[in-house]
């Protein structure tokens, strides 16, 4: 099926837009359309689980407009065939598409979210990712560039190691080029800042201003897919994370320097302001918060600069997000299950000032463009998540006063018989009828506005 999409793809591609009255993760493309206030509909992208229902992944969403009548409801769930260990999910530039992927079989599925935000349609599915791509496996993080998805790989298909790609595609769905990551036995031009130049990769961020890519990374399929409890007792498994971060040029794609961050530097979130040119990336493995930034000479440098929880005990910090203001970062530990708020107003030495256990186990954070609602939800990796009573799987939406998370609904994705809930994204009605001129409906009406 061919994906058709609006002219507006082209004038993405010089600023995003926003829509006055709605809401948006904070970590979302600068180049893909914005939404801040309240939200209409939190996408679930979740994992089929054996026993449970269909037993497929597939693409839940809920409706999370106070207002309306079904707040705090299920009001569609899409399967999409088969268990493919769903992870990520993003849309392109134009927000009117969700790619969503799996780290497993390597399938990625297109969703319409724009002819109607309330029940997405799946219009297609890739699956020959891994030979389109020359051997890349596990499409990770999808990030909207003008015209263009990139996804970040996790593996590839010759080892199942760590060693991967950055991917481009067309907003269309037709493959466009592989970026290999620099390693010691090809640096492809960039530089070493350190001792390790790894090839791994896990999420990619950019900052257009200062034409920076950033990729982290994770490890490969060998581990992912293996059970935790016998990934932590092998002495080789545990060696096999990466312990980098890779700096791009934006507009070329060329690494230009690798920095070393050891203990597997996942979720990557730049500050949003002009004036601040850093981001912020946490370390699984070590319980690190790090700085990347330019300094006065205009040299990018990478700095541990805080601690999560205790080290020692091997928290797990898994997902981060940041404030519009660039003034907090909630950091999500998931062993401990709790959602930890730092100051970062002082970047170089966050504090952390809060902290609320959300339940035995917590995986994403999604905050509104505003701060004032958070939501949660549960699973790390299908082989990796708690087992027995602990496994807990959910999505959670609390409101946050500027002192305390006031938990608002929550539903109980294994007594729906849905599945593991990973990540989220957020949608409102109003930002497609806004921009194509539809009548908008009574809930979420809002005006589109420059950004």
């Amino acid at each position: 099926m061919k994906l058709k999409f609006s002219a507006l793809s082209i004038t993405f591609a010089f600023g995003c837009i926003s829509v006055s009255g709605h809401a948006d993760e904070t970590c979302a493309s600068p180049y893909m359309a914005k939404i801040t206030g309240q939200e209409d509909f939190v996408y679930v992208w979740t994992l089929g689980e054996q026993g449970v229902g269909d037993e497929q992944d597939k693409l839940v969403t809920v409706d999370v407009n106070p207002k309306s009548k079904q707040y705090g409801r299920v009001i569609a769930s899409l399967s999409v065939g088969g268990r493919n260990e769903a992870h990520h999910s993003d849309f392109t530039d134009d927000r009117r598409y969700l790619w969503a992927g799996g780290l497993d079989t390597s399938k990625i599925f297109i969703f319409d979210v724009a002819s109607d935000p309330a029940k997405p349609k799946l219009v297609k599915t890739l699956s020959d990712f891994v030979t389109k791509t020359g051997g890349v496996v596990g499409p990770h993080s999808f990030y909207a560039l003008p015209g263009r998805m990139v996804i970040t790989g996790l593996s590839n298909n010759k080892d199942h190691g760590g060693r991967t790609a950055l991917v481009e595609y067309s907003n269309s769905g037709e493959y466009v080029a592989t970026h290999w990551l620099p390693t010691d036995g090809d640096l492809q031009g960039a530089v070493k800042s350190g001792q390790y130049a790894d090839g791994y990769n896990y999420d990619v961020r950019a900052l257009p201003r200062k034409n920076l890519l950033l990729t982290s990374s994770f490890t490969g399929w060998s581990n992912y897919m293996m059970d935790f409890g016998k990934m932590l007792g092998d002495a080789e498994a545990m060696k096999r994370f990466g312990s980098t971060m890779v700096q791009w040029d934006l507009h070329t794609r060329q690494p230009k320097k690798i920095f070393d961050v050891p203990g597997a530097p996942l979720e990557i979130r730049c500050a949003w302001n002009d004036a601040h040119n850093y981001c912020f990336t946490s370390t699984a493995l070590t319980s690190k918060i790090w700085l990347i930034y330019q300094e006065a000479t205009g040299e990018w440098l990478a700095k541990e600069v805080a601690d999560v929880g205790d080290p020692g005990k091997v928290p797990l910090p898994v997902d981060i997000s940041i404030s519009s203001d660039d003034k907090t970062l909630w950091v999500n530990t998931f062993m401990d299950g709790k959602a930890r708020q730092f100051d970062i107003t002082d970047p170089f030495h966050p504090k952390q000032v809060y902290e609320k256990k959300i339940a035995s186990q917590v995986n994403m954070v999604s905050s509104s463009w505003d701060g004032k609602r958070l939501y949660f939800t549960s699973s790390l990796l299908a082989n990796w998540d708690k087992k027995g009573q602990e496994d807990e799987q959910f999505l959670k939406a609390y409101s946050w006063d500027g002192t305390k998370l006031t938990e608002q609904f929550a539903i109980d994705f294994s007594k729906e018989k849905l599945g593991r809930a990973h990540q989220m994204r957020f949608g409102a009605y109003a930002l497609y009828s806004g921009i194509v001129g539809e009548r908008s409906p009574t809930l979420g009406a809002a005006q589109v506005t420059p950004h």
